[in-house]
């Protein structure tokens, strides 16, 4: 498999899942402003949507959407435990922190990394950021991860976006449970191989 990446996106969540699967995989790093490959190839004609993480799959098939390639890799590495089985209602509850971190948390995100946004309207953005991120810190009550005690690949998308806060000065000294949480996560060996990987400063 090949997974198309930009250091500290958001492809470092399945970078991080294909780690924790113990999955064979190949990285390739897009420039995302120019849509170029390394090699100086259109990644435009690979992946149309023309952002990432795309996971590029033996067959020659390519899978875009975070939270469906996460879901892809552990259902490929099952035994990892990194997505609760098909049908189970903790595979729904998996699905609704999935689409709970994508839409409410991710979305909102996004507009900060804006040049052409004004500080006022980035400030309104991340004030809903921390509304949402007190929201999951109230979750955090006698859990190690978001789905229990069991780490799964929706922690590796939250701490990506952990990762994104730290950048931009979010003060979590309110949210203990997950500040707590994020250098919890941090610690896993194979969180810090993918921070190094990708030559990211948190990387220790």
């Amino acid at each position: 498999m090949k997974l198309y990446y930009s250091p500290g996106a958001c492809s470092l969540s399945p970078h991080i899942a294909l780690l924790e699967a113990g999955l064979p995989y190949e990285l390739v790093k897009v420039d995302i402003r120019a849509k170029k490959l390394e090699n100086g190839e259109d990644y435009l004609k690979l992946n149309p949507k023309g952002q990432v993480p795309a996971l590029g799959l033996d067959s020659g098939e390519i899978v875009t959407e975070g939270p469906v390639i996460v879901q892809m890799i552990a259902d490929q590495a099952s035994s990892k435990a990194l997505a609760p089985a098909h049908g189970s209602s903790e595979r729904y509850k998996l699905l609704e922190w999935l689409n709970f971190l994508t839409s409410e948390v991710h979305k909102s995100f996004g507009p900060m990394f804006a040049p052409a946004l004004n500080d006022e309207a980035k400030a309104f953005f991340r004030d809903r950021v921390m509304g949402k991120l007190k929201y999951i810190d109230s979750q955090f009550a006698g859990r190690d991860y978001l789905m229990g005690k069991q780490f799964t690949v929706a922690d590796g998308y939250l701490f990506t976006m952990l990762t994104w806060g730290e950048r931009m000065k979010f003060d979590l000294s309110a949210m203990p449970n997950l500040a707590a949480y994020k250098a919890r996560v941090e610690a896993r060996p194979q969180v810090q191989e993918a921070l190094k990987k990708e030559g990211l400063a948190q990387a220790k």
